[in-house]
């Protein structure tokens, strides 16, 4: 077995959505998952194992504090932008799509098409929707702001309701269920 000294940082936060799990390298945050750290737990060793190769967790003490207070503020309708570092994870096509959502301004939606469009694959609709399903770092890569061409907010990892709830914060208008 392959070892790493690559330590992964996590803690959870208590939003608005509900618990969010959220872990770091040294280089910044990973992954964030809906829900508290017990029942994300399996789900992000899974994560390190396949892209990090680590099974080295520590609660964190405070390496999370910045994007936890970002987080914080963004609920709290005081911040639009994250300027916490990131370490992405993915195939250089997920990459690629991530680094796109980074444009779509708070408050704003894109197609799945669009995004297609401006990362140079126009016929890669349904890629870029399996690359946002694989955000390992929702709502700071804003995955939440990528809609059907039709409108419809289709699928998103936290669920519709998380989605319908992000977008409503940022003051994009999404009719209630």
């Amino acid at each position: 077995m392959k070892s790493s000294s690559r330590v992964i940082y996590y803690s959870e936060l208590e939003t608005p959505i509900g618990y969010l799990t959220i872990a770091a390298t040294t280089k910044g945050v990973c992954w964030i998952d809906f829900g508290n750290s017990k029942d994300t737990f399996p789900s992000l060793q899974r994560w390190t194992k396949r892209w990090l190769n680590t099974e080295q967790f520590l609660p964190a003490q405070n390496e999370l504090d910045e994007v936890k207070q970002q987080l914080t503020e963004y609920f709290d309708k005081k911040r639009r932008t994250f300027n916490v570092q990131v370490d992405l994870y993915g195939t250089s096509f997920q990459k690629l799509v991530w680094q796109s959502l980074f444009t779509i301004p708070y408050g704003q939606v894109r197609s799945y098409k669009d995004i297609a469009i401006q990362i140079n694959a126009p016929k890669a609709v349904r890629a870029v929707g399996g690359a946002n399903h694989q955000n390992p770092v929702p709502i700071i890569v804003p995955c939440h702001r990528v809609i059907g061409t039709n409108g419809n907010l289709v699928g998103y990892g936290g669920g519709i309701e998380i989605k319908k709830f992000l977008l409503n914060l940022e003051g994009y208008p999404v009719e209630e269920s």
